[in-house]
């Protein structure tokens, strides 16, 4: 029975479970985090598309309104044109590899949606209209565009209803 003992196993025992520990624990971090990571790349495009939908919307309404006017500026149309234009090259899939979904390179998607977004703005001061930028603001870019009416608006609650102080009563007749 001593012979089946070994003391070296003993020796290296908690170095033994850590290394164990790790290894499962390893393997279910990256089980989880796949799993978070796919629901937080679908949220967010969502909100992406979101946005980039509004102004294919926007655009494709405008475009048929000038499509059944006689006299039409022509920097509106281009604006519109150019917009749509811009829309279509913002990629539909997510590829691991650019080039098995016949992309040439990889798609600068935040350079892309800044100039949708700028010409979604001269769009709208070419027709007069306010630019709103909603899908923007409810993706949490608050601070990169910040030139337009919705953009410089703060969005404060408030949490309590405040009394005036003088309904409340002060403490020994003091009053602060």
């Amino acid at each position: 029975m001593a012979e089946d003992f070994d003391l070296e196993q003993l020796v290296h025992l908690e170095q033994t479970f850590y290394d164990d520990g790790y290894t499962d624990g390893f393997a279910h971090g990256r089980i989880h985090g796949l799993i978070e990571g796919r629901a937080l790349g679908r949220e967010k495009g969502f909100e992406i598309w979101e946005e980039i939908g509004f102004y294919e919307g926007f655009a494709l309404t405008w475009q048929a309104i000038y499509a059944q006017q006689a006299d039409t500026d022509q920097r509106t149309v281009h604006h519109i044109k150019h917009l749509l234009e811009l829309i279509q090259q913002f990629p539909r899939v997510n590829p691991s590899d650019p080039k098995s979904y016949g992309l040439a390179e990889e798609v600068d998607m935040e350079k892309l949606q800044r100039l949708i977004r700028s010409r979604y703005k001269a769009l709208c001061a070419c027709l007069g209209v306010r630019p709103t930028l909603r899908a923007e603001l409810s993706s949490g870019d608050r601070g990169s565009e910040g030139d337009g009416p919705d953009a410089r608006r703060t969005l404060t609650r408030q949490v309590w209803a405040l009394e005036e102080d003088t309904k409340r009563p002060t403490m020994h007749g003091l009053s602060f």
